[in-house]
Formats: structure tokens, sequence, C-alpha cells
């Protein structure tokens, strides 16, 4: 009878640590949306000014985010994903220019201000990202308008695209919804600086023009805390 009623007591007393704690590792997994706040400088051909610039579609894929808690409160986060893929369009006109593959690798620092009486656990990170770009293609569309620009035959000009690794800030805001001590739901939004120099290399010479991406992430995920 006494063990039954210091059990009951224990049980009663005692209550479940919903904030993370210094040691934790919590691993997320879910949808990312990467929703380009694009603009870019006017592209020049042959010295003249004769297109306008680029738009950058957005993605979805999957990201992944692991955090490793250094001390209470404080978190270090890495943001990882498969690599999102963006069609490329003339600003204003109904041209494919062409498609590049990103992958944005983020180390963030992150605060969580909640006690540990709170099932919700919202966070603020701020950290640096790049942005790795690979596999950029030019449309045959393109192809065809730098053919008309420059007066050759259709077919004549076969573009090269290639973007520059990018460096820039990361900001983020959050949450943490604890299902139960390890099992947990979240969402997240970033805004990251990445800003790129396009090249479009051609036979009649090389064209480099600025793009400002500057995405919205956007992830809902499930995560487990260990």
């Amino acid at each position: 009878m006494k063990q039954i009623i210091l059990l009951f007591a224990v049980l009663l007393f005692s209550s479940v640590s919903w904030a993370h704690e210094q040691g934790d590792w919590i691993l997320r997994a879910g949808a990312a949306m990467v929703d380009p706040n694009d603009d870019s400088d006017a592209i020049d051909v042959l010295g003249v000014v004769t297109l306008p610039g680029v738009d950058v579609g957005d993605d979805t894929q999957l990201g992944i985010t692991g955090v490793y808690m250094v001390k209470p409160k404080f978190g270090i986060e890495l943001l990882a994903a498969t690599p999102f893929k963006h069609e490329i369009t003339l600003s204003n006109l109904p041209v494919d220019a062409g498609d590049t593959k990103q992958l944005p690798p983020t180390l963030m620092l992150q605060y969580y201000p909640m006690d540990n009486g709170n099932k919700f656990q919202p966070y603020v990170g701020l950290g640096v990202n790049t942005t790795i770009f690979f596999e950029e293609d030019v449309d045959d569309e393109l192809n065809l308008a730098l053919d008309g620009i420059a007066g050759l035959p259709p077919g004549t000009v076969d573009a090269d695209l290639s973007l520059k690794q990018s460096w820039g800030l990361s900001a983020q805001i959050g949450f943490d919804y604890m299902l139960n001590d390890n099992w947990l739901i979240n969402g997240s939004i970033w805004y990251t600086d990445i800003d790129t120099e396009a090249k479009i290399k051609t036979a009649l010479g090389t064209v480099k023009f600025d793009v400002e991406i500057d995405p919205w992430v956007y992830m809902l995920s499930v995560g487990y805390r260990f």
C-alpha cells in the first residue's frame, strides 16, 4: 500500500519538462517552400540594354533541420533539404529563360524564451546561409530571343548559364508544439539574403548581371527530441 501511495504522489506532483534542455538533440523533417522575393538587373546584350531582368519561381522540397541545445534556451540549428529547382523567366515577358537547382545550407543560433510548463515553445534565430547553384540550363526560348537580337538564324545561339554561389544572413521565427516528451509539430519561417551573379555565355560574348533572390522560406514539419 505504501508503494502505491508513493507512486500516486510521484505522478500527481511531478511535471513533464516541455522546454528543450541543454544537451537535447531535435530532428525535424517536413515540407519546405522557397518563395523568392526577387529583383534583377536588366540584361545588356552586345552592350545595349535589350532584355528586362529575370523572375525566379518558387519550389517545395523535403526540408530537414537538426538542432543541438548548447545551453538552456539556446540552440544551434542546421538546415538541409533535397535540391530545390527554380524556373527562370524574363520579367514581364512570356519567355522561359531556363532553370537551376540549388542547395541552401543554413546555420542558425536560436533562442527559446518559454519555461518548462509550456507545450508551445516559440523561438527566434539568426545565422548565415550559403546557396549553392548547380545544373543551370538555358531554355530554347531564350536562345531564340538571343538569335533575334543578334540578327542570326534561329538555332544559332547556344547559351550557357552559370550562377555564382551566394553568402548572406538569414533570420528566422518558429515554434515547436510538444505532443509528448519526444514528438513535436514544428512551423518556421526564414528570410534569407541570397544575391548571386548570373553569367550567360555565348559565342557572341558573355553577359553578367546581378540577381537578388531574397526568399521567404516556409516549413511545416514533425520532429523528434532525444
